[in-house]
């Protein structure tokens, strides 16, 4: 087993790394981007930068215009991602929606999505999960029905990933016909956006990260696939958790960078504070947290590629489970290096601190993670 990047997962990360200084950088882009009047005009700019430089179309089978990679090559541009706290509509898309499709879908329905999300001109999310039902995917209150040659789906989902800016929805609902789950698309965006959808933008903590709920009332759509999609959501939903560890980790990884830097300058009582024991126990926590967390991130992003379902679904989850606290520890520790000064708007830290924060609820809490691993272990 080789947790080595290869030269061209390198090369890769580079390229993202130097895009997004460049492109994206936190002052002016991110905050641009989180304000009340976001110039939309350069938020296109690096979206097409980012489908130039092929990463939108990773995880897309090369015969729809994609790469045809793995999770370990995407895994290098998620850290980049998070490590610059990009607001932009890239992992529900490029990762979650992409999968879905590519796992769920007919060859009809991925001649049809895949191009468009690979060549960044079709932002697609997913709609699974639900109020009061935690992490319990698999039994979905938002339902489907045949009607005439197509579908209408009617309910709730929550936390919906760029719901508000999606072009398609693709909503995992109970579907009758098959006695299992169903992944139908709904139009969201564009010309003519489907009848009977509610969108409301929900604020989050996270501003560079956008949710939404989305009620349904006999919004038409079509079904993507055919039978149980059961499998193929799980794979995607395991991936989804995968993605969010390892933009996690790139936010942390980063928050730390910056606190170790403003340790060794900021001084009290003429030495840096780097210099105070206190100081230096809180960076050293903050480092384990950092790399614990690398390890569980790529072992996930490898038994997405190299290991069988139940192996990838336990790797995922221990990846969460740890992740959800142990990256808010950098957060909150990173602040606290900084003082007082880490709590103004003004400075850059808690964009890092808000985004592990949000990760410590999304897709499940800690409790939820380890509860599901003591499951897997006890059966």
């Amino acid at each position: 087993m080789d947790f080595e990047f290869s030269n061209e997962q390198e090369q890769l990360r580079d390229s993202v790394r130097r895009f997004l200084a460049e492109r994206a950088p936190i002052t002016p882009f991110v905050r641009d981007q989180i304000g009340p009047d976001p110039d939309l005009v350069a938020a296109k700019a690096v979206r097409q930068g980012l489908v130039e430089l092929g990463v939108t179309g990773l995880l897309v089978p090369e015969e729809h215009g994609g790469a045809g990679m793995t999770m370990v090559d995407m895994a290098v541009v998620l850290e980049e991602l998070g490590r610059s706290v990009f607001p932009g509509p890239f992992l529900a898309s490029a990762v979650v929606a992409a999968t879905l499709v590519t796992k769920a879908g007919s060859p009809r329905d991925q001649a049809f999505l895949l191009p468009g999300i690979a060549a960044g001109e079709t932002v697609a999310t997913v709609a699974l999960w639900e109020a009061g039902r935690r992490g319990n995917w698999a039994r979905p209150g938002v339902t489907a029905r045949a009607e005439g040659d197509g579908f209408t789906v009617s309910g709730t989902k929550i936390q919906v990933p760029d719901g508000a800016r999606a072009d398609v929805v693709l909503v995992v609902a109970a579907d009758a016909s098959v006695d299992g789950l169903g992944v139908f698309a709904v139009k969201t965006g564009g010309d003519e956006p489907a009848a009977g959808v509610t969108i409301e933008p929900v604020p989050t903590v996270d501003l560079t990260r956008p949710v939404a709920t989305l009620t349904f009332t006999d919004a038409p759509a079509w079904r993507i696939g055919e039978g149980d999609a059961t499998a193929a959501v799980a794979a995607t939903v395991d991936r989804w958790i995968t993605a969010l560890v390892l933009d996690g980790l790139g936010a942390a990884e980063r928050a730390l960078e910056i606190a170790v830097d403003y340790a060794k300058e900021r001084r009290q009582f003429d030495q840096p504070i780097g210099a105070f024991q206190a100081v230096q126990h809180l960076c050293a926590d903050m480092l384990r947290d950092v790399e614990l967390g690398r390890a569980v991130a790529y072992y996930s992003a490898w038994a997405d590629v190299g290991a069988d379902p139940a192996e990838r679904h336990r790797a995922a989850t221990m990846a969460k489970a740890f992740a959800s606290d142990g990256f808010y520890r950098v957060g909150a520790g990173a602040v606290q290096v900084h003082g007082g000064i880490g709590f103004t708007w003004e400075h850059d830290i808690h964009l890092y601190y808000k985004r592990v924060l949000t990760l410590q609820e999304y897709a499940g809490s800690t409790g939820d993670h380890l509860e599901a691993l003591a499951a897997i272990a006890l059966d």
